[in-house]
């Protein structure tokens, strides 16, 4: 039944993009500007909440307990389990971002800051630090958190409802079915969102290397064909062609971070991570409850807001999917590899990509700014055609994206499976060619609805009931984790008790 609810709904909106697009535009539109100015405050507060919720969890008595029984082992390498986890959660958004984003603020800087500044080049690295560092991940990192505890320690189903019902309140439980609805819409929309944006890109990166027209008929035919590629590998299983690509995708964008930290203004961009680091940790709980009630300004709501609610539609299918391959980690262990090495990865990543096309933008007065503003997928390509080596690294990179496209859509289609079938952690090939085709048919359709707009807009609309659905995730964790740390507690005293009556009981060995 959640399969078919689900699947219609996203269907009628993905007709409604193809055969009316216009309206469809406006729709979300309008539904965007009421989202952003009405509840723009619960993103920044909810997001907040689970990044110091993560810290309490890894650093306090409750770090230790394990997600599975006492003896349960890892089921993959940690090198393995944190290329899938960084594949499926940012790989097309830090390929298609990492020059774009800081380009972008520097030209159109947060409010009170001049554009095209010195002020403006570091504030653009420093929110780009915050927008993909600790506070996404520590919404991918508690939504799996919850869902792999109930799964691992209550032997529940991987879906979100199996948190949720263990709630005391008979109406929240009776809603759970409803919850799981919104969880697969919020995936679908918030893969679509990067499965679009991985399509500009290779169209852009193609269009670099070997001329491809940048259109829409060309996007759609970059989605239909990596659209195939997924669902093949999705039919593998995670254990063969996920892994597989999610560790050579990893390899391919470290040795390219290499490459251009060694061709590249390499003091600069040390000098930019050593700089932004301080000021991102200073100035962090300001930028993360900042808004802006008494000036017009869409930057906030166009970015932060846009980010956060980007991050929470893509939580449920992150979290269902680092759940399946975290079994055997300790709370600890799994929040400093789902919240803290990510973004360390993240901040070197923007320094090394951000840096250098600041760089390149200030002082070798190369128009990044300029791709940016007519279109930011080229900026990346725009600054490689720059350096030396240029036309061999936008090869790369059009393969970097155009493997990240597959391993975040045969993820994200394997747990939409699972998600549409009552929790079952092996859905069939069928099912995941349904999914398959129904997030490419999203993707195609907000992109005919207008573009990279249309993909955000839908994403902060589709968001904003699942953040709810995240604050009763906690509610539900919290009592969990208390509840099995003090039952754990009491077996151990038990056992020390039993264990000091037997020395005990035990008859005095003679001389």
């Amino acid at each position: 039944m959640q399969l078919i609810i689900s699947a219609g709904c996203i269907l009628l909106i993905v007709l409604w993009g193809i055969f009316s697009p216009s309206s469809l535009s406006m729709v979300f539109e309008t539904a965007l500007a009421s989202i952003t100015k009405n509840f723009g405050w619960l993103y920044l507060w909810t997001v907040l909440g689970l990044v110091v919720f993560a810290f309490f969890l890894a650093f306090s008595r409750y770090g230790d307990l394990k997600l599975g029984n006492e003896d349960d082992e890892p089921e993959f390498s940690m090198g393995s389990w944190f290329s899938m986890l960084f594949a499926a959660g940012m790989g097309i958004g830090l390929v298609f971002w990492g020059v774009a984003e800081p380009i972008s603020h520097y030209m159109t800087a947060p409010p009170g800051v001049l554009p095209g500044s010195p002020e403006a080049a570091n504030a653009g690295m420093r929110y780009a630090f915050f927008h993909w560092g600790l506070h996404p991940w520590a919404v991918y990192g508690v939504v799996a958190l919850a869902i792999a505890f109930f799964q691992y320690r209550r032997e529940g189903k991987a879906l979100i409802s199996e948190s949720i019902s263990s709630l005391p309140w008979a109406p929240i439980r009776r809603m759970s079915g409803l919850f799981n609805v919104l969880a697969v819409i919020a995936t679908a929309f918030g893969v679509a969102a990067s499965l679009g944006m991985g399509a500009l890109q290779i169209n852009s990166g193609l269009h670099t290397v070997f001329g491809l027209a940048v259109s829409n008929s060309s996007q759609v035919c970059i989605i239909l064909v990596t659209t195939s590629l997924f669902v093949t590998s999705a039919v593998t299983g995670v254990t063969k062609g996920i892994k597989i690509l999610s560790s050579l995708n990893m390899i391919v964008a470290l040795v390219l971070a290499l490459f251009i930290f060694i061709i590249g203004p390499t003091v600069a961009i040390i000098d930019t991570l050593t700089n932004t680091l301080g000021s991102y940790l200073s100035e962090f709980i300001r930028m993360s409850l900042r808004m802006t009630p008494f000036r017009e300004s869409q930057w906030v709501g166009g970015w932060t807001i846009f980010y956060w609610a980007w991050w929470i539609s893509w939580s449920p299918f992150v979290g269902v999917f680092i759940a399946r391959v975290s079994r055997g980690r300790t709370i600890r262990e799994f929040i400093i590899g789902t919240v803290i090495a990510p973004s360390l990865a993240a901040f070197i990543w923007f320094s090394v990509f951000g840096g250098t096309a600041l760089y390149m933008e200030i002082w070798q007065h190369v128009p990044i700014a300029a791709a940016v503003k007519l279109d930011a997928s080229t900026a990346l390509f725009t600054m490689f055609n720059a350096m030396p080596f240029g036309l061999i690294m936008s090869i790369v990179a059009t393969l970097l994206v155009l493997v990240f496209f597959v391993t975040s859509g045969d993820s994200a289609t394997l747990v939409l499976g699972i998600m549409s079938t009552g929790g079952n952690p092996d859905p069939s090939a069928k099912v995941k060619t349904i999914w398959g085709i129904l997030v490419a048919g999203i993707a195609i359709s907000l992109l005919l609805a207008g573009g990279l707009k249309a993909v955000q807009t839908a994403t902060i609309v589709f968001a904003l009931p699942f953040t709810m659905v995240i604050l009763l995730m906690v509610i539900a964790l919290w009592r969990a984790i208390r509840e099995d740390w003090n039952e754990q507690q009491r077996q151990e005293r038990e056992l020390r008790r039993r264990l000091k009556q037997m020395t005990a009981q035990e008859p005095a060995k003679p001389l």
